[in-house]
């Protein structure tokens, strides 16, 4: 059964991120993972006095992800890691969920987070976010997304609602060796193309 949600209540779920990083003489801090990751049900709250939630696939089809933050748990009293406005985070929706990546300042701030994910301290991500479309099923406690209305913010966090989550920091070198592959298979696709 499918019902509407008129009360647009911000919610916060938590997810594993792996986050890579690139760091070079150039103070370069890159982060990327997954905030959310399609149809995985997830438990919120307790087995006692929880649900099951799962996210639709094309959940962000219509969602206002315009200016969309980068924070560290949530907590809009620190500097933010980045933001969709200045192109200082990006927002990519692909088959597996919600990918990020994230150039960081490099404030001191930022590069204590950054060590913390590079060492696997934090690994997890969560968003923030209201629903304007969602369906229960009573028989099973379980909630399925349909519809964000609006994406506020991506956090690396401490605790995860969701466990498929990552988040990983890249290196300079892997970054070279993805490109130079990208350019081997762009090489390779205009030569079967003559």
């Amino acid at each position: 059964m499918s019902k509407e949600v008129v009360k647009r209540d911000k919610e916060y779920r938590l997810s594993d991120i792996v986050i890579r990083s690139a760091e070079d003489d150039s103070d370069v801090l890159i982060v990327e993972g997954y905030a959310i990751v399609w149809e995985q049900e997830t438990l919120i709250g307790s087995e006692r006095y929880g649900y099951y939630e799962t996210i639709a696939r094309n959940a962000l089809d219509k969602a206002h992800m315009s200016d969309v933050v980068g924070r560290y748990n949530h907590n809009d009293t620190n500097y933010i890691l980045g933001r969709t406005r200045n192109k200082s985070l990006e927002l990519i929706v692909d088959d597996k969920g919600l990918k990020i990546r994230a150039k960081l300042a490099p404030t001191q701030a930022n590069k204590d987070i950054y060590t913390l994910i590079q060492n696997g301290t934090l690994d997890k991500m969560s968003y923030a976010f209201t629903v304007s479309k969602e369906e229960w099923d009573y028989d099973t406690d379980t909630r399925r997304i349909l519809e964000i209305d609006k994406l506020y913010d991506v956090s690396v966090v401490d605790v995860p609602a969701y466990d498929s989550t990552e988040i990983y920091a890249r290196s300079k070198e892997q970054i070279e060796k993805e490109k130079e592959q990208y350019e081997a298979n762009k090489l390779e696709l205009e030569k079967e193309k003559l």
